[in-house]
Formats: C-alpha cells, sequence, structure tokens
C-alpha cells in the first residue's frame, strides 16, 4: 500500500458541511471500497489556523505548498486531513495524504 496526495475544495454554510459533500462527492466518484488515495478516504479534518487565503487559487496553491513541506505536520495517511477557509466566502479547501492500493502488472509496473 501507499499513499497520495489529495487537494479538495467545496462549498457549504460551514466547513463541515462543505467537508461532507466532497466527500460523498468522492465516494460517488471512487467507491467506497477504500484504499481510493483520496478524500473519500477521511473521516475528519483539521483546520489550519496559521495561515490565510484569500481566494480559491491562492489557498489550493497553499495547500501543495503545505503537503511538500518537509515536516510531518500534513503528511498523515491515517489522520484527518487539513483545510483553509477561503476568506469571505463558503468555499473550503481540504488537502492530505490518503492511503491507495498501487497495483502492478506481471511485469512490475505501476
Amino acid at each position: 500500500m501507499g499513499a497520495c496526495e489529495f487537494v479538495s475544495s467545496g462549498k457549504g454554510k460551514s466547513a463541515q458541511e462543505a467537508f461532507s459533500k466532497v466527500v460523498a462527492d468522492a465516494r460517488y466518484e471512487n467507491g467506497h471500497r477504500g484504499y481510493t488515495g483520496s478524500i473519500a478516504e477521511k473521516s475528519a479534518f483539521k483546520m489550519v489556523t496559521d495561515h490565510k487565503a484569500s481566494t480559491l487559487r491562492e489557498a489550493s496553491d497553499l495547500a501543495m505548498r503545505l503537503l511538500n513541506e518537509e515536516d510531518d505536520k500534513y503528511g498523515d495517511k491515517w489522520g484527518p486531513c487539513h483545510c483553509i477557509p477561503v476568506e469571505g466566502t463558503d468555499t473550503y479547501v481540504f488537502f492530505g495524504w490518503a492511503s491507495l492500493i498501487v497495483v502492478e502488472d506481471e511485469h512490475g509496473r505501476r
């Protein structure tokens, strides 16, 4: 098994409402079997409080930057994902790592 990073955005009256919608959409798209490498694997999120974003693009770029940092604060594939609210909107960006099954063919190719 491996892990895959994801960044997903959604809208809602609250971060919890947006999270529930994004997870439901990911489960519809990827199935309920587990190990999809998507937000479908997550059951909770933590708010990012030490950074701010004023646009969806800014929040998405920030999420990718945080995922690629050296520290493990944002790298737990089994723990909750993270959420960056887009200031002044009903939009939220969720990001993190999710468990993924890597399938290889008979030649060892993924």
